[in-house]
């Protein structure tokens, strides 16, 4: 079942934040995630975040601000199982343009999305990690495409 964020899945939700972005990005320091984690814990609750959940149990979330997806997270023993499409798709359901960034060494993430119909728009380099990043992009109106 999906979900709107309530107040007290934060500390859940925050530990499937940390453990997920450590997991997915080992050529990330993992100091970066530590130090960036009451930072995210705080700007959490203003954000529009999605939670999947399984018999009383969070197994993933998604989290935006306006059109842009800061992120799709779902928990290890919980990935491939259709979670983060289905967060995706309800996304999708809620809003017609989406934006995102994603690692290019998050090699999974960037085929996920793409297999999920976004596109690269640009490529760029996150000024905190070093690290090349892709900005993809998602419509349902296709023509918009052509026009960028």
């Amino acid at each position: 079942m999906i979900r709107k964020f309530r107040e007290e899945d934060i500390s859940t939700v925050m530990k499937l934040w940390l453990n997920t972005n450590i997991q997915a990005h080992s050529f990330v320091p993992r100091d970066y995630w530590v130090e960036n984690y009451d930072l995210v814990k705080e700007m959490l609750p203003q954000a529009d975040i999605y939670i999947y959940e399984e018999e009383g149990k969070i197994l993933g979330f998604a989290g935006l601000t306006g059109h842009y997806i800061a992120g799709i997270f779902v928990g290890q023993g919980s990935q491939s199982k259709g979670i983060g499409g289905q967060l995706l798709a309800h996304v999708k359901e809620q809003y017609e343009d989406l934006k995102l960034q994603v690692y290019e060494k998050n090699e999974r993430a960037v085929k996920f999305y793409q297999r999920e119909g976004f596109l690269i728009e640009k490529e760029q380099v996150d000024e905190q990690t070093g690290e090349k990043e892709f900005i993809m992009c998602h419509s349902r109106d296709i023509s918009s495409y052509s026009q960028k």
